[in-house]
């Protein structure tokens, strides 16, 4: 039995689209090319917010805190989880920034190449695809898990690789995704399957000062897209890269990151251990940042990890007079922030 479709209006283009009613409109929108602003896609940090001009949609699960009863009853949405209930119109921020190409969201089928530990609590999944993923280095997939539903997880690869996906996956205890899948019953040789690409948190080659790469536990993997794409497609920044974890064997990667710090000059990788010393310092991203760039002006900023670590590595930013406009960000929401009602500051000068 086929699924009903809808038309879907998206103005200011004037932009007509299919959406069928078990799929959710940002998704209809980002399969077309129509690149709306998000970020968590499960409807809880409200950047896909937009407004019914016009038409019905069914809200979905919608978190109260990103989606206030006071916006609901004004015809607002969250359309990373609103679906149509007929023909609608409404009204979004249509995200275009010049010399960052926009990749359609497509779905791809693959087996899995490789599956280790990287860390007590983080797994290395590789994936090879049938066909390879076009993607911007920075955005993310969504990986669909056996029983239904799916995980966003950062693409640590690169865009010249294509066919070869590598995610790095942090165990929630009792997650369905995690515990329940990847770190349980996931073996190498397995099919599965994702879509994307997603997010507007991505490198951006036309910026040329240099960049800070801020990274919080396995917001690591989308800043080792960065680096490597940096060294693939020799458009050489000067780049310095924080990793913070709490200990020693929390700081997966460090092997490859200090060989490729010694292999390229441009290249400066500083780990942050905020409970155990290393090379005589000890302290979480933002100190040591602060100790380090008195002042960051001048500079561009990507800063990846969870909603506390990107909050506070902001706060340090701009103590250091490096202001939103230079600052991309990308939260890593999971269902306890969810339920804490946990929500970003959303500012037009903010990127994601």
């Amino acid at each position: 039995m086929s699924t009903q479709s809808f038309t879907v209006t998206v103005e200011p283009l004037g932009a007509e689209i299919t959406c069928r009613a078990d799929q959710t409109v940002l998704d209809a929108c980002l399969r077309e090319g129509i690149w709306l602003p998000h970020a968590c896609t499960h409807g809880t940090c409200g950047t896909c917010k937009a407004q019914v001009l016009d038409g019905e949609l069914d809200l979905g699960d919608a978190s109260p805190y990103a989606l206030l009863d006071t916006e609901r009853d004004e015809g607002a949405a969250l359309l990373c989880v609103a679906r149509p209930k007929g023909d609608v119109t409404i009204e979004g921020e249509v995200d275009a920034e010049e010399g960052v190409d926009v990749h359609p969201v497509r779905d791809y089928e693959g087996v899995v190449e490789v599956l280790e530990d990287a860390a007590p609590n983080v797994r290395r999944v590789v994936i090879r695809l049938t066909e390879p993923l076009r993607f911007n280095p920075g955005q993310y997939v969504q990986l669909n898990l056996p029983g239904g539903g799916n995980r966003p997880y950062s693409v640590a690869s690169t865009p010249g690789q294509g066919d070869r996906v590598e995610l790095h996956v942090k165990r929630t205890p009792e997650g369905v995704a995690t515990d329940g899948w990847i770190f349980k019953d996931l073996a190498v040789g397995n099919a599965v399957s994702l879509s994307g690409p997603y997010g507007r948190f991505s490198f951006r080659p036309a910026r040329t000062q240099p960049i800070l790469l801020l990274a919080g536990g396995t917001g690591l993997a989308p800043m080792k897209s960065i680096v490597a794409h940096i060294a693939e497609t020799g458009a050489e920044h000067e780049v310095v890269l924080y990793h913070g974890v709490p200990g020693a064997d929390d700081l997966y990667e460090h092997a490859w990151f200090a060989a490729f710090a010694a292999e390229h000059d441009w290249f400066d990788y500083r780990p942050a251990l905020s409970r155990e010393e290393h090379e005589g310092r000890t302290g979480r991203v933002p100190a040591l940042l602060a100790a380090d760039f008195p002042r960051a002006a001048g500079n561009v900023a990507y800063i990846c990890g969870s909603p506390e670590f990107v909050t506070d590595t902001m706060k340090a930013l701009m103590k250091a007079r490096l202001f939103p406009r230079d600052i991309y960000r990308e939260d890593f929401f999971d269902s306890a922030d969810r339920a804490a009602g946990t929500n970003v500051v959303r500012s037009p000068l903010i990127r994601r």
